[in-house]
């Protein structure tokens, strides 16, 4: 059972008590990301990430390191568009150990400048990395071909140029601004009873904040084409339809009929593109939910001389899902599909974590279990040719990169 809590500061805490696990997974969630930011500031929320683990008051990085090693336990983070995540995973005599120290970091980190400038190396040599991984990349041009300069659209690593102008006044006024309590969750789930949520409480149901928050502004998907000549093997392409945002009562329509076109080895894209004409190695598709918006994206790389008949087979099989919908059988094994995969999902303290923090920073709510099988069983192909015609009714967005094709 989920236990909800609202702290007097306007943070809220969830609990799930799991008896029958030995581990407890802590998440402290910030509904911040790179759509938080501006052009001045790209980058700030993934390295504000970064330098959370790079030294406290009273702590200094190899100690934040050395604390979960000698617990045998598990820390991480992670940055995406609309929020940001730190979560450790430990076992539950080592619980409390592990919150402290998540909220030490939390309010307590020090943003040393020298350690900034050689984190800043790390993050350099990420984007690098990523720079040079183009099947990653297409999918932020992708971004910004569907957004434009709507934060959307930012690259949640943001540039190079950008962290050079980060000081540490940039992070700690970026804290001040985002890391308010109204958009702070604190998510436990393991073997963890109810009198935890007074130890959060402890640490983070007193700290106050004056800063109001403006409401964000919801994008507008445009359409574009985007096209990047890079010295690379194969052409890599992406292609965005306008989807629906987190919540939405549509979204099990839309992604049961995804998973019939490209979310599983038995999708019309991965049997058609790869095993019946061999033009790809991966090909696939997937839907991103945004607060106010979102994204259904297919993609697919192959050699520059198969692109135009990848384009083609890509075309002809969206064109046959508009025209004639899904069949019994791939209605009925997609059902069954997104309900095996959401069972087993839940089988993890982190992904319960996960699940929890996400829903009520986003949602503020939570379904049982037997509600989600509910409402993916009254899928029919009614709501699924609504979803198929909402999807596909507008100009999609393209983003490619290839090889420059010689005259």
């Amino acid at each position: 059972m989920i236990q909800r809590h609202t702290s007097k500061n306007g943070l809220r805490i969830v609990l799930e008590n799991i008896p029958a696990v030995r581990s407890v997974t802590i998440g402290v969630w910030v509904l911040t990301g790179s759509r938080n930011e501006t052009r001045q500031n790209n980058g700030i929320s993934h390295f504000l990430e970064h330098m959370f683990f790079k030294g406290t008051e009273s702590r200094t990085a190899i100690e934040i390191a050395e604390a979960f090693d000698s617990i045998g336990g598990q820390v991480n983070a992670f940055t995406s568009k609309e929020y940001t995540c730190y979560y450790a995973k430990v076992l539950d005599t080592h619980k409390e150990y592990a919150l402290e120290i998540l909220a030490d970091m939390f309010f307590n980190s020090s943003f040393d400048e020298e350690e900034m400038e050689r984190e800043k190396k790390v993050v350099y040599e990420e984007i690098k990395m990523y720079e040079d991984t183009p099947d990653d990349i297409v999918h932020d041009l992708l971004a910004r071909a569907s957004y434009g300069e709507h934060p959307l659209g930012y690259p949640i690593l943001g540039t190079e140029d950008q962290l050079k102008t980060f000081k540490p006044t940039t992070l700690q006024n970026y804290v001040k601004e985002r890391y308010v309590p109204g958009n702070v969750v604190i998510s436990v789930a393991g073997n963890v009873d109810e009198s935890f949520i007074h130890k959060v409480e402890g640490y983070f149901g007193t700290y106050e904040s004056n800063v109001s928050q403006d409401a964000i502004a919801a994008p507008t998907f445009i359409g574009e084409q985007i096209e990047r000549n890079k010295d690379t093997e194969q052409a890599h392409l992406c292609i965005g339809y306008n989807g629906l945002p987190i919540g939405d009562p549509n979204m099990y329509s839309l992604i049961i009929m995804n998973n019939v076109l490209g979310g599983s080895m038995s999708s019309r894209l991965f049997q058609e593109v790869r095993e019946k004409q061999g033009l790809a190695y991966s090909v696939f598709s997937y839907h991103s939910s945004f607060l106010d918006s979102g994204i259904l994206t297919i993609y697919a790389g192959t050699g520059k001389e198969q692109l135009p008949l990848l384009k083609e087979t890509i075309e002809k099989t969206t064109e046959n899902l508009i025209a004639n919908g899904l069949s019994d059988k791939e209605l009925k094994n997609s059902k069954e599909q997104l309900k095996g995969g959401l069972m087993l999902s839940l089988e993890s303290t982190n992904s319960r974590m996960s699940r929890n923090g996400k829903n009520e920073l986003l949602l503020r709510k939570h379904r049982t279990l037997d509600e989600m099988i509910a409402e993916i069983d009254a899928v029919d192909h009614e709501s699924i040719q609504k979803a198929i015609q909402n999807t596909f009714n507008n100009q999609p967005s393209t983003a490619l990169i290839a090889p420059k094709i010689s005259n």
